[in-house]
């Protein structure tokens, strides 16, 4: 089969390329020229552990292209993977791309294909999509399909090679026949594939990031008790994770979430519901603690300088709103750096990855090659992103390079009897304070929470 990829965004590059290593052909398609070429130089224009290897793999059934209707008029399935960003003014997922590409699909595609709904979706968009294509084709005949994404940035090659399950949404026996082929080489690793209604599908996919993001605000929550009573929230997190029903996964309490889909995809799934006349309470709660969290990140800092950082240099470290990837998008850092530049404070900032992409949106920031250059002459550190090459710092070089002592470490990535004896004014995320243990007499430090 001939499959057709409409954007070349994170979900549709990364779909498209793993399609071509399932041994299909796969046509990207993108209105952006300049991403286009550099596709077609073989350059990634996003960060994702092993894509660049896969492409290169792949690079004969692997075709980028800005032609839609030459991608279209051949292909046997056509999916639409462009952006759903949240819509000013009601916070409901705008949905003109997809629409503006099921116009321009309908125009070009042959009868008999498929047309499948990447992005994600409110419930009732895959039926409107029907719509526009009849309305713009109707002598043609065509099936249409949901199946939504459940990729995570930095792992999204394992995601989508080894699912925990495969979501599709369909009408008809061709659709359902011919997504089955396509997710054929997944049978060998017996990966539950469910089909269901187009409705279904589209609800599945917000409901699941939705009950994410929800573990993330309670895990969060219950942080704030525990530095309010002296408990510990990482034990916590171990004694509820391991109950079966609960699981462990997205039970690390932080700075709140970020990135490309939680905040959106809450933000619409609670809008929709409003709209229809449903509201999802408990989702909402969930927006309205994560965002309260994010912004009170300078106030933790600024606490944790006495009151004030007028004056102080602050070296941050981390970008990205998660690990593995550049993706700054709705980033806690973007949120919290501003607001510390406008309390007085002077940022030095570290990422492995995001520096590039946070550069423009982060003006006054001084950019440095290391976590250690980061930390030169700093007041305070903050850790905002666990990267691993900030799970293993050497924590004396960190003391003796900084001019003051406060690391405040938002991912709890160091225990705190690890960094007592370094003498820091350790602050982290829902955990009881711990006395230090001073390297000098001079200089006697606690380790709070």
């Amino acid at each position: 089969m001939r499959i057709t990829m409409i954007g070349t965004g994170y979900v549709g590059l990364v779909s498209g390329v793993c399609f071509s290593e399932f041994g299909f052909d796969v046509t990207c398609v993108d209105k952006d020229q300049a991403k286009i070429a550099a596709l077609q130089r073989g350059d990634v224009p996003i960060y994702e552990p092993g894509l660049s290897e896969l492409m290169v793999k792949n690079a004969g059934r692997l075709n980028f292209t800005t032609d839609l209707p030459g991608a279209v008029e051949n292909a046997d399935v056509i999916f639409i993977a462009v952006g759903t960003p949240t819509r000013r003014g009601d916070g409901e997922a705008d949905l003109s791309y997809v629409y503006a590409a099921a116009r321009e699909v309908g125009e070009a595609m042959r009868s008999g294909s498929v047309v499948v709904i990447k992005s994600t979706v409110v419930v009732g968009t895959c039926r409107e999509v029907r719509r526009i294509i009849e309305e713009t084709a109707p002598d043609k005949e065509f099936s249409i399909a949901s199946n939504p994404e459940f990729l995570r940035e930095g792992a999204a090659i394992e995601d989508f090679l080894r699912p925990d399950r495969v979501v599709v949404g369909v009408e008809d026996e061709r659709g359902e026949q011919i997504l089955k082929a396509l997710y054929r080489p997944l049978n060998l690793r017996q990966t539950p594939i469910v089909f269901t209604s187009l409705e279904n599908a589209e609800i599945t996919k917000y409901a699941a990031n939705a009950f994410l993001a929800m573990k993330i605000s309670f895990i969060n929550e219950i942080a704030d008790l525990c530095e309010t009573v002296g408990g510990n929230v990482q034990d916590i997190a171990r004694g509820i994770g391991l109950d079966n029903r609960i699981g462990p996964k997205f039970l690390h309490p932080g700075p709140g979430y970020g990135g490309s889909c939680f905040p959106k995809d809450t933000r619409a799934l609670a809008a929709t519901a409003r709209r229809l006349g449903s509201p999802i309470r408990l989702v909402e709660t969930t927006i309205a603690v994560n965002e309260e969290r994010i912004r009170a990140i300078p106030d933790w800092v600024i606490a944790a300088h006495g009151g004030s950082v007028e004056g102080k240099t602050i070296a941050v470290l981390g970008i990205a709103f998660k690990p593995n990837t550049d993706d700054i998008r709705e980033a806690p850092s973007l949120t919290a750096i501003p607001a510390l530049q406008a309390a007085g404070a002077t940022i030095r900032a570290h990422d492995p990855q995001a520096a590039e992409a946070a550069k423009p949106l982060l003006p006054g920031v001084t950019w440095c090659a290391s976590p250690y250059a980061a930390a030169e002459g700093a007041d305070g550190l903050v850790i905002m992103t666990e990267w691993n090459e900030y799970r293993a710092l050497n924590l004396a070089t960190l003391s003796r390079t900084m001019r003051g002592d406060v690391l405040i470490d938002l991912r709890n990535i160091y225990p705190p009897e690890e960094v007592a004896p370094h003498a820091f004014n350790y602050h982290s995320v829902g955990r009881k304070p711990r006395a230090a243990e001073p390297t000098s007499p001079a200089r006697p430090r606690l380790v709070s929470s």
